[in-house]
Parts: structure tokens; C-alpha cells; sequence
């Protein structure tokens, strides 16, 4: 960490360590990342050289999905946990192209998603963005700023873009999932995308999902790879739509979709699922 930077981080912004949404962001290309989010991304590079697609194959996913719920289930309200800083293609701008009056809960912990997130919706009273952790969902579903966009007698997009992955099992993401989905009206839908192990099916890129594993925890403190049966668990209730739980680039592509992720396209699987 530098100086300059350390000087230019917004009050609250710790720049010595790595944060999951900065690596995240100069995966894609942004600027809101420091020096150390530069390093440690460089570490899982020499792992993954091809993450940088993997990254922008979520966000591919994110718009497909977005789109889908909207245009197609007809969901006009959305709940995004750990939503990460704020970049091209945000959840609200793609539902609002189809549906202007869509609103959007965007729920995150960490202190500079947050500082750009309200800049960002200052002005915007159909979105709005949360303090909470996803390991606490009542917190979540009882704050007030959600009870003031979500109306939970009619159908909510539950949105966990890369987030589960950073839960341990210990911390019981089945069973945060489960707790989230409850109190939904029948009609909902549930997206997740989640790193996956393939275990002996796939040795080599099974190797690199330890690897990167490793990494994560050493210096994140979080990353878990999953296996496909324990990924599908999340789905538990749920009904599972067409493709099922895939690689993110084979959940419905379409013709604007560009990224081309080569080892991990096998390490970065998605669905989305309709509570009956």
C-alpha cells in the first residue's frame, strides 16, 4: 500500500489488506481496487490465468438472469446479497430497461461498496443499498429500507452472485439460503453462482480449485469450492429451471455474450431456480 493511496481511501477503508469485492473489481478491469487487492489478484492469476473472464462470464450471467426474471417471470422487485461495488450492467439498470419502476435491495458489508453504492443511488428511489451480512438474513429482511422497497406478498429475484462461496460450512449457507427463501411468495426465483470443485472427474482443473482455495483462505480469510451435489443443495425446494446448475457461459447465452474463460469455465457454475 502506498501512501497515496492509503491518503485517497475513503474514511473507514482499510487498504492493507485484500478485499473479495476490490480483487473482484480490477478482475474486471476497475479502479476502485489498491495496491494490495493488485497483489493478491496477481497470486491467483499465476493459478488461474484466465480469471479475468471467469469474472466478467458472472456478470454476463448476472445480465442474462436479470433480464430473464424480468422479461420473462415478470419479477418487478429484486434482493442482492453481497452485491459488490457498483460497475457497468448493475442489477437495477438492467430490470429498470425492461420494467422502469422495478426497485432493487442491494445488501453488502463491506465498507467501500457501500461508500460507492449510495453515491451511486443517491438519487434513486426505487434502489436502494443496505448495511447487513448475509449470515444474519432475519437483519436483512426486517431492515426497514427493505420492508420499504420489498413487498413480500408478491414474487422477490433473490440474488447470490458469487457470495455463497465465501460462506463456510460451518456458518451453514444451506440453511442461510433456506432462511432467506421462507418468507418468499410463491413465484420467486433464486439465482446463485458458486465456485465448483469437480472433483476426480476433472484432476488438473480439480487441482487448480484447491489451489486457488488455498490462496483465498490464506489471504482472504474466505473461498470455498463446492462440489456440484452440495451447490445443488442450496437449490433445496426449489424448482430448478432449464439448463440447471451449469457453467455460467452455458445458462442460456446469448449473441452479446463475449467471455471465454478456458481452465476455470469448469470452477464457476450457475442457476436459477422458482420456488414453487
Amino acid at each position: 500500500m502506498s501512501e497515496s493511496e492509503q491518503e485517497k481511501a475513503p474514511p473507514g477503508i482499510d487498504t492493507s489488506k485484500p478485499s473479495v469485492s476490490r480483487v473482484y473489481d480490477h478482475m474486471l478491469g476497475g479502479k476502485d481496487n489498491y495496491e494490495v487487492d493488485r497483489q493478491m489478484a496477481a497470486m491467483a492469476l499465476k493459478i488461474a490465468p484466465d480469471a479475468p473472464e471467469s469474472a466478467r462470464a458472472n456478470r454476463e450471467f448476472l445480465r442474462r438472469t436479470v433480464h430473464h426474471l424480468t422479461a420473462e417471470a415478470g419479477i418487478r422487485q429484486f434482493l442482492d446479497l453481497g452485491s459488490g461495488l457498483p460497475t457497468q450492467g448493475n442489477v437495477h439498470e438492467i430490470a429498470q430497461a425492461v420494467a422502469p419502476r422495478s426497485r432493487v435491495v442491494y445488501v453488502d458489508h463491506d465498507p467501500i461498496v457501500l461508500v460507492h453504492g449510495r453515491a451511486l443511488l443517491a438519487v434513486d428511489q426505487t434502489t436502494t443499498i443496505i448495511e447487513a451480512d448475509a449470515r444474519d438474513p432475519e437483519a436483512i429482511l426486517a431492515d426497514r429500507n427493505t420492508r420499504g422497497l420489498i413487498d413480500f406478498s408478491q414474487p422477490v429475484g433473490l440474488l447470490m452472485y458469487a457470495i455463497l462461496h465465501h460462506l463456510r460450512d460451518d456458518e451453514d449457507p444451506a440453511g442461510i439460503v433456506a432462511r432467506l427463501v421462507r418468507p418468499l411468495a410463491p413465484g420467486s426465483h433464486v439465482v446463485i453462482s458458486h465456485f465448483r470443485n469437480p472433483g476426480e472427474a476433472m484432476p488438473e482443473v480439480s487441482r487448480q480449485a484447491y489451489a486457488a482455495e488455498r490462496l483465498f483462505n490464506e489471504h482472504l480469510g474466505t473461498g470455498r469450492w463446492r462440489t456440484r451435489e452440495e451447490i445443488l443443495a442450496f437449490f433445496g425446494g426449489l424448482d430448478l429451471l432449464e439448463p440447471g446448475l451449469v457453467p455460467l457461459p452455458e445458462w442460456r447465452p446469448g449473441a452479446d455474450d463475449h467471455a471465454t474463460p478456458g481452465v476455470t469455465y469448469h470452477t464457476f457454475v450457475g442457476g436459477v431456480a422458482r420456488k414453487p
